[in-house]
């Protein structure tokens, strides 16, 4: 898992580009709050702003795959991490310079969409182009640095609104813009690869890439891998509150930090020795935890237990994401940014439809008359169907293999 001692700071600066998007997409959910308070912003245009910021980082998903090379990657990364400050600062002035705060809302929400889209398209494919850069290790490791960014974006931000108080919110996405400012600079530095690409450029990889029948089952792969993982992340807060009925910033530490932390753990863990290299085998067993875990949240009685059972759902789903990313690398290692661009438009998918079952089905049963608690309980359950999906598309990829 040896990095050329030339390349390590570029390695350092790929690291870094995951926090900025941890940042870009977990930092504005925290002050929904606020800005309904505020701003007065109705439930439905906070809704709203969720379903941008994912269409945005589809839609860069979708061109990356087309023109992502041409871009370049100094190009692409510099220009990631500087939509990413500007969304940030955009948050925090905008609001109270146009006429309508919403608008700048929006603007800020559209800007660090945009950063965080070119960091999941570029940041992988730059790693896995490195000298001896392309193992399941150091993608598991990298994409670790999601985990550990969203961890700190909500313990520091909570610790800020404790110290500082809520009413000062607009300076903190002043505070959160100096990281991928930074990290800007180091893209503009740091040595940087060339793409992996064969004669003939995207279209020639795209349409190979469509040929392939073990890619559409990597593409498979990739929306359960996100249905998996948000399906269980997103609504982890509010079973915290309803549960255990602690206040939010107490759920917001024992549900999403805690998945958080465990799927950080995860990446880490799986970043080192054989279970690296048998990727297969190693993704087999994330999706039958992920369903045990699913499982406890549902079954279990006791609300502390299903609480448990999220932890367990994020250590399963750590290695899901990079795990099927280092399997595209090595079944197609000129791929380039148009294969990753492929599977990251395929795990935003998933993003949206695991969330989108889970409340779906939820807010049918709590309009029916069923408690907040049960009918969320219903809705995680039929999400268990996108971890059992992968498990066995896993099964079906080992046995192409061999």
């Amino acid at each position: 898992m040896r990095i050329t001692r030339s390349y390590r700071a570029t390695l350092i600066a790929c690291f870094l580009g995951y926090v900025t998007q941890a940042i870009a997409i977990n930092l504005f959910p925290l002050l929904f709050a606020t800005f309904q308070r505020e701003f007065t912003v109705s439930l439905e245009k906070l809704g709203l702003l969720i379903t941008v910021s994912f269409l945005v980082q589809m839609t860069v998903d979708l061109l990356a795959s087309r023109f992502g090379d041409k871009l370049g990657y100094r190009a692409g990364s510099i220009a990631a991490q500087a939509a990413a400050v500007l969304g940030l600062v955009s948050l925090s002035v905008l609001p109270y310079c146009l006429p309508d705060p919403y608008v700048g809302l929006m603007i800020g929400t559209v800007l660090m969409a945009i950063g965080g889209g070119l960091v999941e398209v570029l940041i992988s494919p730059i790693v896995d182009a490195l000298p001896n850069g392309g193992k399941p290790g150091i993608m598991s490791l990298l994409h670790s640095f999601f985990s550990w960014g969203f961890l700190a974006v909500v313990v520091l931000s909570t610790v800020y609104f404790a110290v500082c108080g809520i009413e000062h919110w607009r300076w903190l996405p002043l505070l959160w813009a100096i990281p991928p400012f930074v990290t800007g600079i180091l893209f503009c530095l740091v040595p940087l690869p060339e793409p992996k690409t064969e004669k003939g450029g995207n279209k020639m990889v795209l349409r190979r890439l469509f040929a392939s029948p073990q890619f559409w089952l990597m593409m498979l792969l990739m929306l359960c891998a996100g249905s998996s993982e948000i399906a269980a992340s997103q609504w982890a807060s509010l079973f915290a509150e309803v549960g255990l009925g602690v206040p939010k910033a107490m759920g917001d530490l024992l549900g999403p930090c805690g998945f958080a932390l465990l799927m950080a753990l995860s990446r880490v863990y799986f970043a080192g020795g054989q279970r690296a290299k048998n990727m297969t085998r190693s993704l087999t067993a994330c999706g039958v935890g992920c369903v045990v875990g699913y499982l406890l949240i549902v079954l279990s009685p006791w609300p502390l237990l299903s609480l448990a059972g999220f932890g367990v759902c994020g250590f399963s789903v750590g290695l899901m994401w990079p795990g099927v990313l280092s399997l595209g690398a090595k079944a197609f290692p000129t791929g380039g940014t148009a294969m990753f661009s492929l599977l990251a438009l395929c795990g935003d998918i998933g993003c949206s439809i695991g969330p989108g079952i889970v409340g779906g089905i939820s807010n049918a049963l709590q309009s029916a008359g069923q408690p907040t608690l049960l009918a969320l309980k219903w809705g995680i359950a039929a999400a268990t169907a996108f971890p059992l999906l992968l498990f066995v598309a896993v099964r079906i990829l080992r046995r192409k293999n061999r």
